[in-house]
């Protein structure tokens, strides 16, 4: 509710008149339905009497006329207003989001996910609108015909109305609670899934090659069909819980009919109703509950827009009001890391990721972490980064515990993944993302430190060449030199690579570690990998299997006394 209140109640606030002038529209072209079904239920029953003239129903097909003409035009005009208001508050949250960006556009550094940050440009204030449009206009106006529809029908039976109440209440309040519960508790459970079923993919794909060599390929395919399995189950059951509600509800609103008409016959053989507004009062239950049904799809949308407005609640929390960074010297900072005994285990599952993890880095110590996919290496990361806390034992760095440093973390440790985002701007804006204060000098010497000095002074506009969207511009190799200057102007004191060299040819892959050695010599260094190529220059050589070490040594060390490592190393290098 918090996150309502700092991003969707401002705008209602600020709105307010017309998002109020759309909701009511909205119940007066429901009203206008119902008003047109009840006074052509008269028009049937009285024209059935054979009237005398034509006069005598002369009214009733006037209004006919009048409410389905109403009906169409205030339908129009309550999109069209509300379409606008949504439009307007959307233009808001766009130039909120933008004045939170810009002034620190060129130091966003590593704090985003790239896919956060671009999710929330792309899609999540775009998504934003159904608040609105989806949720916030349907359940008001349902409660507003709930409202009046029992206060109208008091006026003729205050004991039916009673009764009537509560068996709308069902629709207006039972059913969409329940689906509230529902869909969030299946919602969260079909996220996690299908992260974990992308994670799996990606890691296959990625290891496909160790999965192949180690024998383990049905291993590895029955667990992705068992993930892929669980995860259109519990989709599966999201849609069958919307598509049974939706006949439950219809099945009710048929017993509601049946109900009201009974009800109306039994007023008229009691002389309280003229026979002729039976099917009036039958028919007009139709139109209003149209109105009402909607609510339990409006309300069960809301956890959908909760990872949007966190993500957006994320990011104007690094807006300099906000923003309240450790003070660290990175520069000449040693940063000592130290794992002691951690185990942590991801939520419903049945194993450990990783387990009984003891490590010390040093400061300006080259670390390499091997194994296959799903050995654990992506969630050492996580753990190192303190996005994971340990189930057990303790991450330090320097100390103190990771989960102290929040986001600041990024401010000692650089992250250099396999495909790094790079924006559609200058070859130097990007680099700059590490230190928008850098100077032209500094850039050019990163770019030298890198590999790339020659080339960009070779370009027509050198540093000042657009990268195109995503970096497309320059080739895979390229790009991860550009985002590695961008690590070395942020002069982080750890540098942990998530495997960079994926996807790149051999001869650029050489290249690309030849230069990550060069540029890195006085960094601490954690390399995430799945090839060889290299080790010789770590300090340190960790084999990382089912979440446990099981190798650690240095390159000649683990050649002389370890026969796995040994054939590792020859299919590797292809000898």
């Amino acid at each position: 509710m918090n996150l309502y209140q700092h991003h969707i109640f401002p705008y209602v606030r600020k709105y307010k008149k017309t998002l109020w002038s759309t909701i009511i529209l909205g119940a007066l072209t429901i009203l206008s339905a119902a008003m047109l079904t009840f006074t052509s239920g008269y028009l049937i029953s009285r024209t059935s009497e054979r009237p005398e003239t034509i006069l005598l129903v002369y009214i009733p097909i006037v209004a006919v006329r009048t409410f389905g003409i109403s009906r169409a035009a205030l339908r129009y005009v309550e999109r069209l207003l509300g379409h606008n208001a949504v439009l307007k508050i959307i233009a808001d949250m766009r130039v909120r989001l933008y004045h939170v960006l810009e002034p620190q556009a060129l130091f966003i550094r590593s704090r985003f996910q790239t896919g956060d940050l671009l999710g929330t440009l792309a899609d999540d204030i775009e998504h934003l609108q159904d608040v609105y449009i989806r949720t916030l206009f349907p359940t008001v106006i349902g409660l507003f015909l709930y409202s009046f529809s029992v206060i109208v029908l008091a006026v003729y039976d205050w004991k039916f109305a009673l009764v009537m109440a509560l068996c709308l209440a069902v629709v207006v309040f039972i059913y969409p609670m329940a689906s509230l519960y529902l869909m969030k508790k299946n919602q969260q459970q079909s996220k996690k899934l299908h992260s974990q079923l992308y994670n799996t993919m990606t890691e296959g794909i990625f290891g496909l090659r160790d999965w192949i060599i180690s024998g383990r390929k049905e291993q590895f395919l029955s667990a992705f069909q068992k993930e892929s399995h669980a995860s259109h189950e519990i989709d599966k059951k999201i849609a069958y819980w919307q598509q049974s509600r939706t006949v439950q509800l219809q099945i009710f609103s048929g017993i509601l009919v049946l109900v009201v008409g009974v009800w109306a016959g039994q007023q008229a053989a009691d002389g309280l109703l003229l026979p002729t507004y039976i099917a009036a009062f039958t028919l007009v239950t139709l139109p209003i509950l149209e109105g009402l049904i909607p609510v339990s799809h409006a309300v069960e949308r809301m956890p959908a827009y909760d990872a949007s407005l966190q993500r957006i609640d994320r990011i104007h929390r690094q807006s300099p009001e906000y923003v309240q960074l450790l003070e660290m010297p990175n520069e000449h900072l040693d940063v000592t890391i130290e794992l002691q005994n951690v185990r942590y285990r991801y939520e419903n599952q049945p194993a450990d990721a990783v387990k009984n993890i003891n490590l010390s880095i040093r400061p300006g110590e080259k670390v390499a972490v091997l194994g296959k996919s799903g050995a654990g290496k992506s969630t050492l990361i996580q753990l190192l980064l303190g996005t994971l806390e340990p189930t057990e034992g303790d991450v330090h760095v320097n100390g103190q515990p990771v989960s102290q440093y929040g986001d600041s973390v990024y401010d000692v440790m650089s992250v250099l993944n396999q495909k790094p985002y790079l924006f559609a701007t200058t070859v130097e804006n990007n680099m700059k993302l590490g230190d928008y204060q850098a100077v032209l000098e500094d850039v050019n010497r990163v770019a030298e430190q890198v590999g790339l000095h020659e080339y960009l002074q070779s370009l027509p506009a050198g540093l000042k060449t657009q990268m195109e969207e995503t970096g497309q511009r320059f080739s895979g190799g390229e790009r991860q030199r550009i985002a590695l200057a961008r690590i070395l102007l942020k002069e982080t004191p750890v540098v942990i690579l998530d495997e960079p060299t994926v996807g790149l040819d051999p001869v650029t892959e050489y290249s690309l570690v030849e230069t990550l050695h060069q540029s890195l010599q006085d960094k601490t260094v954690v390399w995430i990998t799945h090839h060889l190529m290299g080790m010789e220059k770590m300090d340190t050589i960790l084999f990382m299997e089912d979440g446990e070490i099981i190798m650690q040594g240095t390159h000649e060390e683990l050649l002389s006394m370890n026969e796995r490592y040994r054939q590792l190393y020859t299919m590797d290098q292809g000898l």
